[in-house]
């Protein structure tokens, strides 16, 4: 598989990652099958979002792998935040509050990527900064992005967070 380096994160990553939106629609073997398969093939990038199956594609992705963290270290794992039932949200509390919810059903310390998941309207970049600032700080997550974003949103939130967003 050839590797990429994402943007200016640093991060060396296949050239194609496995979208874990269904991965809730999956019984336990065939999650594990599928992420086994993946990892076979050199694919170890894993996007999931918190809303994907209202979190459950998270739970059956950790329990597939039987997540430890000799597993996790082979993983690069991406997960997004920012959508609610009904709207769009990028208050600092509620970054803070699903990075925890992703972090639980992951069964990990951390993930490498977190990304702001379609664009909020209303979105304050100062609250977005300080979310990626305290989150950093802890070691919750190493790197920050945006998805579904057109130049002009991301510049804004670029101008407020600075290098915290990877391009």
């Amino acid at each position: 598989m050839n590797k990429i380096n994402l943007g200016n994160s640093g991060l060396i990553v296949p050239e194609i990652a496995l979208g874990c939106m269904r991965m809730a629609d999956l019984s336990k073997d065939d999650a594990t099958k599928m992420i086994n398969i993946a990892m076979d093939a050199g694919i170890n990038f894993f996007d999931h979002a918190d809303i994907y199956g209202g979190g459950k594609s998270e739970e059956v992705f950790a329990d597939a792998v039987g997540m430890n963290p000799a597993i996790r270290e082979k993983m690069i794992l991406q997960s997004k935040c920012g959508i609610r039932p009904g709207m769009f949200d990028f208050s600092k509390e509620h970054i803070l509050t699903s990075v925890d919810g992703i972090l639980k059903r992951l069964q990990t310390d951390y993930i490498d990527i977190l990304l702001l998941h379609r664009p909020d309207t209303l979105v304050e970049p100062e609250e977005v900064a300080e979310a990626f600032t305290t989150l950093k700080k802890s070691g919750k997550v190493r790197e920050f992005g945006v998805s579904n974003q057109n130049p002009m949103q991301i510049e804004l939130l670029s101008k407020i967070c600075g290098a915290k967003i990877s391009r």
